[in-house]
C-alpha cells in the first residue's frame, strides 16, 4: 500500500492557514534525533511501517514489513521481521526476534506489535495464510534465552484469515488486549455484510475461536486501515476509511453474542479517517485525518466529547497544506496533557515531520519538533510515535537512512 507523499508546504498556504482558520504554529525546535537503528534489508527488516512499544523497561519493539527470511511466497525484499531495541544505559542493541516465513507463518506485518502484561508479544501480518489473507501471531522468549538479548523468540499462529465472514487483510492498527487475554482487531476488507463483501470487520479472538463484526458498508463505514480503542464498559471504537462512501468514527456496543454499531461522527469525503482515535484522559475521543482533495482542508486534528447521549465533535488544529501532507497515523497523549505524531510528507523537506498540540487560552498551538531530510536521519515516519516516562520520543521512519528506514529517538 503506497504512502501519499507530495510537495511541501509553501508560505503562501501556510498564510491561508493562518488568516483563514486560525493555525498558529510555532517555529521547530533545534533537535535532532537520535538514530538508534538502520535498517539494511537483510535479517534486521526494511520498511517499517508500523509503530513502536515500550514495556516497562523501556525497551522498545517493533515490526519491519519486508527484510528477513525471502523463500516461500515473500516478496523479493523478504516476509518482514518482529525486533527489540534493548536499552541499558545510554545504549541500545538492536535484536531481530523473529523473521516470517510467508505462506501458512504469514508476511508483511504492517501494524506494531502489542504487548501483555506477562511480555508476550501480539500483532498481525497482512497477508500469508492459505487464503494470503492475514495472520494474528504471538511472539514469545524462547525456552533457552535466558538473558541473550539478541536470541530469537518463538512465534505461535494464533489464527489465519480466510476473506470470508472473518474478514481479511489486518492492516495498520496495532491489537488490543483486554484484561481476560482477548485479543481486538480490524481487518481492511472481507466481511458479506456490504454489497461486494469487502467493507472489513471488527474482531475479537479468544481462546474459543474469532467473532466479527462485518461493516455494511454505505452510511455506516467500512474499510478500517486502523485498529480500535477499548473502554472500560467494553464498548469499541474505531475509523473507518471507506473508498466508496464517507468515513466515519463508529462505536461497537456488546449486544449479545456480538456488537451493536454506532456512527458518532461522518467526515466529508474531502477527509480520509484512516488514523484511528485514542481516548484521552478526559474520555473524549481524539484523532486525525489526512486530506484527500481539498487543500487546506482536510489535514486536521479533532475531538469528539459525549454530551448528553450524543458526540459533539470539535477542531482541534488544522494543520492545512496539500492534500496528502497531514497525519498518516493518529496521537498519543502526553503527561503534559498535549498530543504528539508525525506526518509522512510534511515539513520543510517534504519528507515528514514530528509535531506537537498543546493547548492554550487561544485554542491549540504546533510545535515543530523535527522536519526528517531523507537522509541518515530517515524519511516518512508512517508508524506514528511512542512516548516513555521522561518524554522522550520514538518512532520509525519507512525510508530514508540507507534506503531501508531508521528507527528514531528525540529527547525533549
Amino acid at each position: 500500500m503506497n504512502v501519499i507523499r507530495q510537495r511541501r508546504l509553501v508560505t503562501v498556504r501556510f498564510l491561508a492557514c493562518v488568516l483563514l482558520f486560525g493555525c498558529v504554529k510555532n517555529p521547530a525546535l533545534a533537535q535532532t534525533p537520535t538514530v538508534l537503528h538502520n535498517f539494511t534489508g537483510g535479517s534486521d527488516g526494511a520498511t517499517p511501517y508500523g509503530g513502536l512499544t515500550s514495556d516497562r523497561a523501556g525497551n522498545l519493539y517493533g515490526t519491519a514489513s519486508a527484510g528477513g527470511y525471502t523463500g516461500n511466497n515473500c516478496t523479493p525484499t523478504g516476509c518482514g521481521t518482529a525486533f527489540r531495541l534493548t536499552h541499558r544505559g545510554a545504549s541500545w542493541t538492536f535484536a531481530p526476534l523473529y523473521s516470517f516465513q510467508g505462506n501458512e507463518d504469514g508476511s508483511t506485518p504492517y501494524a506494531g506489535v502489542t504487548i501483555a502484561v506477562n511480555g508476550t508479544l501480539y500483532g498481525t501480518t497482512i497477508l500469508g495464510a492459505s487464503q494470503a489473507a492475514g495472520t494474528i501471531f504471538r511472539l514469545q522468549p524462547g525456552p533457552h534465552t535466558g538473558g541473550n538479548v539478541l536470541a530469537p523468540w518463538t512465534e505461535t499462529q494464533l489464527y489465519q484469515f480466510t476473506c470470508g465472514a472473518d474478514g481479511c487483510f489486518p492492516a495498520y492498527g496495532s491489537l488490543v488486549v483486554d484484561s481476560s487475554g482477548n485479543l481486538y482487531g480490524t481487518t481492511y476488507q472481507g466481511g458479506a455484510a456490504c454489497n461486494d463483501g469487502s467493507c472489513g470487520t471488527v474482531f475479537k479472538l479468544t481462546s474459543s475461536g474469532l467473532m466479527a463484526y462485518e461493516f455494511p458498508g454505505r452510511e455506516a463505514g467500512g474499510n478500517p486501515l486502523s485498529g480500535v480503542v477499548l473502554d472500560s464498559a467494553g464498548n469499541l471504537y474505531g475509523t473507518t476509511s471507506d473508498n466508496n462512501y464517507a468515513p466515519v468514527v463508529y462505536q461497537l456496543t456488546p449486544a449479545g453474542p456480538g456488537w451493536s454499531e454506532s456512527v458518532l461522527f461522518t467526515f466529508p469525503f474531502s477527509q480520509n479517517a484512516q488514523g484511528g482515535v485514542i481516548l484521552d484522559a478526559t474520555g473524549d475521543l481524539v484523532g486525525t485525518t489526512l486530506g484527500v482533495e481539498v487543500e487546506n482542508l482536510g489535514n486536521a486534528a479533532y475531538r469528539l466529547s459525549p454530551s448528553d447521549g450524543q458526540w459533539r465533535y470539535s477542531l482541534l488544529y488544522n494543520f492545512g497544506g496539500p492534500a496528502g501532507t497531514g497525519p498518516f497515523s493518529g496521537v498519543v497523549q502526553g503527561q503534559d496533557g498535549s498530543f504528539y505524531g508525525t506526518t509522512c510528507a510534511r515539513g520543510a523537506h517534504g519528507n515528514g515531520s514530528v509535531f506537537k498540540l498543546t493547548r492554550t487560552q487561544s485554542g491549540w498551538t504546533e510545535t515543530d519538533l523535527y522536519d526528517f531530510a531523507g537522509g541518515s536521519d530517515g524519511a516518512c515516519p508512517v508508524g506514528g510515535i511512542a512516548l516513555d516516562t521522561d518524554g522522550d520520543i520514538y518512532g520509525t521512519t519507512a525510508y530514508g537512512g540507507t534506503g531501508y528506514g531508521v528507527v528514531w529517538e528525540i529527547t525533549p
